[in-house]
């Protein structure tokens, strides 16, 4: 990953701490539980994710990240479910792995 793409995804960390720190929404919610006598530490995680994008000069059948892969899902959500250690009912009996968050 070069430089740009990395500076751009801390730009990015740093906008959605800025929408959190700004929204009043969020405030008045917690200066509500602080009202009820609690103190308040709002700890957010973010995951993003990136697909880097070619040129698709090969039409639809070049795009294996969106094509079906064992039922409904795409390549791509079972890539995303699998970083959530989350698994589906196809990959349940063979994985052999946790399934305590199973889909």
């Amino acid at each position: 990953m070069n430089q740009q793409v990395k500076d751009l995804i801390q730009k990015l960390g740093e906008a959605i701490h800025e929408s959190v720190a700004e929204s009043e929404a969020i405030a008045g919610v917690v200066r509500e539980i602080r009202e009820q006598g609690f103190d308040v530490l709002l700890m957010l995680e973010a995951t993003i994710g990136l697909n880097e994008v070619e040129d698709d000069d090969e039409g639809a059948e070049g795009d294996e990240g969106n094509e079906a892969a064992h039922g409904p899902f795409t390549r791509n959500d079972l890539t995303f479910l699998k970083s959530l250690r989350i698994t589906t009912e196809e990959h349940e009996s063979g994985a052999g792995g946790d399934t305590t968050n199973g889909v």
